[in-house]
């Protein structure tokens, strides 16, 4: 047997390039080869969710499901009927691993570290004898004699049947080299996934404040949910999430663009108004920016908001001028601010564009244009809102893959 020839070889260490190599040695695989370029594998896994690994979301209908993906929803219908967050909790748990899931519906392992999701999967594939090499960056594809050649930056040369792109996202330039070695066609990639860098007096001092539930636009994308004040602008889940739908918009108009911000949640102006007028006709001699009128916008956020009014801190609710209540209500309701760049969110980073999906399988995401390629993971365009969706993705797309695979031997 040739010691340099493998049925499978995966490029890229991550969670798709795992999961995919463990998928396909499950069914029935005995030479697979996962090579990563860095000096450890699975580094996103580690980092992920603040260190604990969001691996999935309890979502467990693939047409809800879908709704997390500005890029991929219209194509993930299938594969997630074929496999989805049920199914990597089962297999997670059938490996030991007990995932939890916390009221927003993200599931997290229940040791809350996600250095048990790495040693689950390392493990596994310890089990069925899969290699992994790391330092190993592949410079060059090529075919010859029905085979896959490829040669690593140290100076491997290997040969496969098939090979499993999991290179992550498209930043990376070796990745885009080998795409066009592979002759496989993909959408430039931009970042997803950031937080806003806004200069605002209205913002400043105000770090770790946090409004749960508002109301977020900026072009024709709307979203929900947490705002947190940072140092630098805005930041949360719904923050995050507009910049995953609005990704190629923004990236447009290089991140220099308004957006505005409905403090209330789904409130309207004339039920804001409203509860002011009420306000101040029931409690005339109350001091108006010392207590807050809202539920989740803090006391402390409540004066700011007075003050960008011009509302002075020892004004009474009986001496609000219908200038003053105009300004108010619009501050709360549909305030504008300034977009002057992006940060990404923490240590994690996600690409929106990647390979056309239109020139995968869905069923087994082997490429329409080479024979023995198949793709998983963040290298497709494909990409998910926080939330424990883009592992999902990974999971999904990397099973597809390896099954596929292992069904060619049997």
């Amino acid at each position: 047997m040739d010691q340099n020839h493998y049925q499978l070889i995966v490029i890229g260490g991550g969670a798709a390039g795992f999961f995919g190599a463990i998928t396909a040695a499950e069914h029935g695989l005995t030479r697979v080869l996962i090579l990563e370029k860095s000096k450890e594998v699975l580094t996103k896994v580690r980092i992920s969710g603040g260190g604990r690994c969001n691996v999935t979301h309890h979502c467990f209908d693939p047409k809800e499901l879908v709704k997390n993906y500005p890029r991929g929803h219209r194509s993930l219908h299938g594969p997630f009927h074929r496999f989805q967050a049920t199914d990597t909790i089962a297999w997670f748990e059938n490996q030991g691993v007990d995932l939890v899931t916390e009221s927003d519906g993200r599931m997290f392992p229940a040791s809350n570290t996600s250095e048990t999701i790495i040693q689950c999967l390392r493990n596994r594939a310890d089990e069925l004898h899969i290699q992994v090499r790391t330092r190993s960056q592949v410079t060059k594809l090529g075919e010859a004699a029905e085979q896959i050649q490829i040669e690593t930056k140290d100076g491997q040369n290997l040969t496969t049947d098939n090979v499993l792109m999991a290179t992550g996202g498209l930043r990376d330039p070796n990745a885009q080299k080998l795409l066009a070695q592979a002759t496989q066609t993909h959408s430039s990639p931009v970042p997803s996934l950031f937080t806003f860098h806004i200069d605002d007096e209205r913002l400043t001092e105000l770090q770790g404040v946090s409004v749960p539930d508002a109301t977020v636009k900026a072009f024709r994308e709307t979203t929900t949910g947490p705002v947190l004040i940072t140092h630098w602008g805005l930041s949360g889940p719904a923050i995050l999430k507009l910049s995953a739908w609005g990704a190629r918009t923004f990236a447009e108009n290089d991140y220099s663009f308004p957006i505005t911000i409905n403090w209330t949640g789904n409130q309207t102006e004339e039920e804001i108004r409203k509860l002011l007028a009420n306000t101040r006709q029931s409690h005339p001699t109350r001091l108006i920016a010392k207590r807050s009128l809202l539920e989740g916008i803090s006391n402390r956020f409540w004066a700011r908001l007075c003050e960008s009014a011009h509302i002075p801190l020892q004004q009474t609710w009986a001496n609000l001028s219908k200038g003053q209540l105009h300004c108010l209500v619009r501050e709360l309701t549909r305030a504008e601010f300034q977009v002057t760049g992006k940060s990404t969110n923490k240590d994690e980073f996600v690409t929106c564009g990647g390979v056309h999906l239109k020139d995968l399988n869905l069923k087994t995401m082997a490429s329409k244009q080479q024979e023995g390629f198949y793709y998983a993971g963040e290298v497709l365009d494909i990409d998910g809102v926080t939330g424990g969706f883009n592992f999902q993705a990974a999971w999904t797309t990397g099973y597809l893959a390896g099954q596929a695979i292992a069904a060619k031997y049997t």
